[in-house]
């Protein structure tokens, strides 16, 4: 997760953030699937690393995309607010996980849900002036 987050916010700089957002959310939903096929202890290592770098490293991204978004006034009201619906949504995830045996496949749809979200509402911010 650390050097997922490390190389996030690298890439972002040089090519922005949309395209690292795609980048990293394409390769999340490809290796929870690879993941969730998954049954040798050792693969579940290898490839958990390489499946939390690409899954919570875009958590590196989400400040500097939201503080771009919202005016300084409703800045930190926007952050908390965005940030504790993800928590709500995403407590429902043990939930899932017991009433579905697939529900880690299904995870990798989230990640293109999100891909199509960002690709038509959030436009390329690099380089824009801040307030």
């Amino acid at each position: 997760m650390a050097a997922g987050i490390f190389c996030f916010g690298h890439l972002a700089d040089h090519v922005g953030r949309r395209p690292a957002f795609f980048t990293y959310m394409i390769m999340a939903a490809i290796m929870v699937l690879i993941y969730s096929r998954l049954s040798d202890p050792i693969h579940l290592l290898v490839i958990g690393a390489v499946t939390g770098f690409f899954v919570n490293g875009m958590m590196g991204g989400y400040g500097a995309l939201i503080s771009e978004l919202y005016p300084t006034s409703a800045r930190a009201t926007a952050q908390n607010v965005l940030f504790n619906i993800g928590r709500a949504v995403g407590s429902f995830g043990p939930l899932v996980v017991g009433a579905i045996a697939a529900a880690i496949a299904l995870l990798a749809a989230l990640y293109l849900l999100d891909f199509l979200a960002m690709w038509l509402l959030i436009p390329e911010r690099r380089g824009a002036q801040l307030d």
